[in-house]
């Protein structure tokens, strides 16, 4: 079978951590992650979301984010895929285009550009957008933000309603799941959404 790619999104806190590498435990699949997951990204990571960088331009924050999405391409998915297997990626482009996009209110084509030129055209099979009410997400958060958690309640609508409009233009390759509840609740759901995509996919 043709190696696909399957990509976690959702805000903070949404779960979606915790249900992709559920979902590759249950699937046998690798899971990895954006951004951070290369020795270079994980530098990137560092400079993104520490609260001391206050005076990080939100175009250098999304020439940042993208630059981790060429190395994740490069040396994690990229490969992976080359050989047929099928990996499952804790965010991947459309990450971008909710935070850096409708959250920080960056030009939405232009980012996608960029992302096209950094990821080889690359775009996940399927998208799990895991849905949850910002009170919630802002419950499980604490009150222990990282640079980027700390962007405050309006940045976080946006990026919640970016996702969904996102969702709602690309049905066929996007399933959303309501993040409400436990672990294994939301994992019930998941489960059911990706089988019945794989289903349709075969």
């Amino acid at each position: 079978m043709t190696g696909r790619l399957i990509a976690f999104e959702g805000a903070d806190a949404s779960g979606k951590s915790t249900q992709a590498r559920r979902l590759g435990e249950r699937l046998g699949l690798p899971v990895t992650f954006q951004f951070g997951a290369t020795d270079i990204g994980g530098a990137i990571r560092s400079i993104v979301l520490d609260p001391t960088n206050e005076l990080l331009d939100d175009r250098a924050e999304a020439l940042l984010i993208i630059a981790d999405k060429a190395q994740h391409v490069a040396e994690i998915v990229g490969p992976a895929l080359a050989i047929g297997d099928t990996i499952i990626s804790d965010r991947f482009t459309a990450s971008t285009i909710a935070y850096q996009g409708f959250g920080r209110g960056l030009d939405l084509d232009l980012l996608a550009s960029m992302m096209d030129f950094a990821t080889h055209g690359l775009e996940p099979d399927l998208t799990v957008l895991l849905d949850v009410d910002l009170d919630v997400a802002r419950a499980r958060l604490g009150d222990q933000f990282d640079r980027i958690e700390g962007a405050g309640a309006q940045f976080h609508q946006r990026v919640r309603d970016g996702y969904l409009t996102l969702a709602d233009a690309d049905p066929g390759r996007w399933v959303v799941v309501d993040a409400a509840g436990t672990v294994d609740e939301v994992g019930a759901r998941v489960d059911a959404a990706v089988d019945a995509w794989f289903d349709r996919h075969r």
